[in-house]
């Protein structure tokens, strides 16, 4: 029996891990563990029931203190996680840890697996995010992984590029868009009466995170936003609150001061569950913000999605979204632009659409146990022109 130990950190990773895990508890050659750490414990974010209210059992939980958001507070936060990770691995002994995306959490996950001699299976290797310095963490877990499973066919390819032997760099397709496919969406009505909310059009979704790399703070960037919502005085706008990243709670109090201004025409939740969040997407007329959600999730829905600054450059993005700078004027333009996007008219093919991705993860990591999980690697050399 294979021995699979998912590490999940905050509210978007466990929701698209959600179908993976799934999948794994219902197969019988596999023992799923499940590792809770991150903003999962953190009652801020009312996150820390959603994995076991969802039938999923939580075997090890790491606290993190997430209390500071600065700098120096997430690399103590951090430097506690990795002691408590490399106890709990080898506690449960895992084959293998499954882990997804980018984020410091995850980083420090990968880190004490690999010095434990854990193989690593890596999902969303290959991205771009220029704007945070998640992007050399991806990068960096990617180095660390012995399998990749990647949401496009370029991202693939990019992995491969990083030296990675190409027999364990898998495309298949984004889970985001395995969730639109699958999961029940509410209609306008059922989200009201479950969200306590009136949600009358034109509905805006805001989720804004710190652009980490960027040399104006956590406050400064979330301002041009604030002002540009004002010029919209017709549109609903809910937010979800920003991650734990430097600067996160600065933004989540200027959310708060925003929604406390402006009542009865905003409202804010800490984290809205996948169902929910998804529902949300489709009964809005635009997603706002610099979230992968509105790269990936909102075109499949044809919703418009307007992705401000630096934080997502580089990622590859369908028509529907529109990238615009950090300024005023600039997310006024695109908001204005997104609110006159026709949804009926046709799309190119989703470049993150793949088929039954969570079987085609579970699946590969069964036939590579099969195989024989071998921990040296070679560099793969791509052959270059000069």
């Amino acid at each position: 029996m294979i021995k699979l130990c998912v590490v999940t950190g905050n509210r978007a990773e466990y929701g698209l891990l959600k179908p993976v895990m799934d999948c794994v508890g219902q197969d019988p050659d596999f023992k799923l563990q499940v590792i809770a750490t991150g903003s999962h414990l953190d009652t801020r974010y009312e996150q820390g029931e959603d994995i076991e209210k969802s039938g999923i059992n939580i075997d090890e939980k790491i606290e993190m203190n997430l209390a500071s958001d600065t700098s120096l507070g997430i690399c103590k936060s951090m430097g506690l996680e990795m002691i408590s990770l490399s106890e709990a691995y080898q506690r449960l002994k895992p084959d293998m840890v499954l882990l997804l995306g980018d984020r410091y959490e995850i980083f420090t996950a990968a880190s004490a697996a690999l010095i434990c001699n854990i193989p690593i299976a890596h999902i969303h290797g290959g991205e771009i995010t220029r704007g945070s310095y998640d992007d050399s963490m991806r990068h960096a877990i990617s180095k660390m992984s012995y399998l990749h499973f990647t949401s496009t066919k370029e991202y693939r390819n990019r992995v491969i590029q990083l030296g990675e032997a190409p027999d364990r760099v898998h495309w298949v397709g984004a889970l985001g868009i395995e969730n639109m496919k699958t999961i029940k969406r509410l209609t306008r009505q059922e989200l009201e009466e479950k969200l306590k909310i009136s949600l009358v059009p034109p509905i805006a979704l805001v989720t804004f995170h710190p652009a980490t790399l960027d040399h104006d703070s956590a406050p400064a960037q979330f301002q041009p936003l604030e002002e540009a919502l004002l010029h919209f005085p017709d549109l609903f706008v809910v937010f979800t609150k920003s991650n734990t990243d430097t600067g996160g709670n600065q933004i989540n109090g200027r959310i708060g001061a925003y929604v406390s201004r402006n009542p009865e025409k905003s409202a804010v939740f800490p984290s809205l569950g996948v169902q929910n969040y998804l529902s949300l997407m489709n009964c809005c007329q635009v997603v706002i913000g610099n979230s992968s959600s509105g790269i990936i999730e909102a075109p499949f829905l044809k919703v418009p999605s307007v992705n401000i600054g630096s934080r997502q450059a580089g990622r590859i993005t369908p028509s529907s979204v529109i990238s615009c700078g950090s300024s005023v004027s600039d997310i006024v333009a695109a908001v204005q632009k997104a609110l006159t996007f026709d949804r009926h008219k046709e799309e190119a093919p989703n470049p993150y659409e793949g088929q039954e991705t969570s079987k085609q993860i579970v699946s590969i990591i069964k036939e590579s146990f099969e195989k024989g999980i071998h921990l040296e690697k070679n560099f793969y050399d791509v052959e270059w022109r000069l």
